[in-house]
């Protein structure tokens, strides 16, 4: 994958660490694109508009460089939503996966004591939020602007054939390198949020951000519904997006679950919802003070409304 330098990384003679697990992951991907596929039932094109993608990456790295240049020394140590982390740990996987895509060399510090990652990129990104701990705030600012801007000099150098190219992603192998950068912006987006709930702050939402991030979503909703969520055989879901980006998204249980232009009976349940809110249940997040169902209408089978609201978490 062109973004993933230094494949001699992987050919150490020394047992592997997250971040070399995580480059061989990285790496590992090949095949042929589907460009009319989405993983879990919606029709989505994998290619993405590299200009547009860029652009978006180019202002959430601004986004997040000016918020944390906006904070206070305590502000940095706010715990988050996210287990363990706090508003400093956030910003360090940003920082940290932007590194590891541009083949910086690995932080070397111990995470044996923690037990709560799941896969070899959790671990990668361990790496850095524990090497970053005791970073200053001004310390944070210059080093996520220091990796944003080497990855953008890579990125503004891409042209439309190179983001077309097969690549692996979090969403799967037989991807494009647009779906990855699309996938990259997503994260960080979500993870501004992060920082932004914990402090207080409102959402950032402008509808480029939003709808490129339901987009994302989009690609999930059947798996969602059918295996996350569990509803039974039969179901007919309608999730209806209110805000700056309203949207409508049908979903149908013949068997598997899969997202319908139209249902074809009265929908089972209804969920209406701010995009926001929607891209924090998706997420799975669950921010203090929020219970699950707030800021959401559920109409229909109401039991099955709940089940799928406390269930819609898609992500790693």
């Amino acid at each position: 994958m062109a973004a993933v330098p230094c494949r001699s990384e992987l050919c150490r003679d020394s047992l592997p660490t997250p971040i070399d697990r995580a480059r061989a992951q990285l790496e590992a991907g090949r095949g042929t694109v589907d460009q009319g596929r989405g993983h879990y039932g919606v029709a989505v094109a994998t290619i993405v508009d590299k200009d547009a993608a860029v652009d978006l990456l180019r202002s959430e790295y601004r986004a997040l460089a000016e918020l944390g240049a906006s904070l206070t020394a305590a502000q940095w140590d706010t715990p988050t939503c996210l287990p363990g982390w706090t508003v400093r740990d956030v910003l360090s996987h940003v920082i940290g996966a932007e590194a590891m895509l541009l083949g910086d060399p690995t932080p070397d510090v111990d995470i044996s004591h923690l037990t709560h990652m799941r896969n070899p990129i959790a671990e990668a990104n361990e790496v850095w939020v524990e090497a970053l701990r005791g970073a200053s705030g001004e310390e944070m600012v210059e080093r996520l602007e220091d990796v944003t801007g080497r990855r953008l000099v890579l990125l503004d150098a891409m042209d439309q054939a190179a983001f077309d190219a097969p690549s692996w992603t979090p969403a799967g192998r037989d991807e494009t390198y647009g779906r990855f950068m699309r996938i990259r912006h997503y994260d960080c987006y979500l993870h501004e949020q992060d920082m932004r709930v914990a402090l207080g702050l409102p959402h950032r939402e402008t509808v480029e951000d939003l709808s490129s991030a339901l987009d994302e979503v989009a690609t999930g909703l059947g798996y969602i519904v059918g295996r996350r969520a569990a509803l039974p055989d039969g179901s007919r879901v309608r999730i209806e997006l209110g805000g700056a980006v309203p949207r409508t998204y049908l979903v149908q249980v013949d068997g598997r679950a899969a997202v319908v232009d139209a249902l074809d009976g009265v929908p089972t349940v209804t969920l209406e919802l701010g995009a926001s809110r929607y891209l924090r249940l998706t997420g799975g997040r669950h921010d203090p003070g929020v219970a699950p169902g707030d800021g959401v209408v559920i109409t229909g089978d109401r039991r099955l409304g709940e089940q799928m609201v406390a269930n819609m978490s898609f992500t790693m």
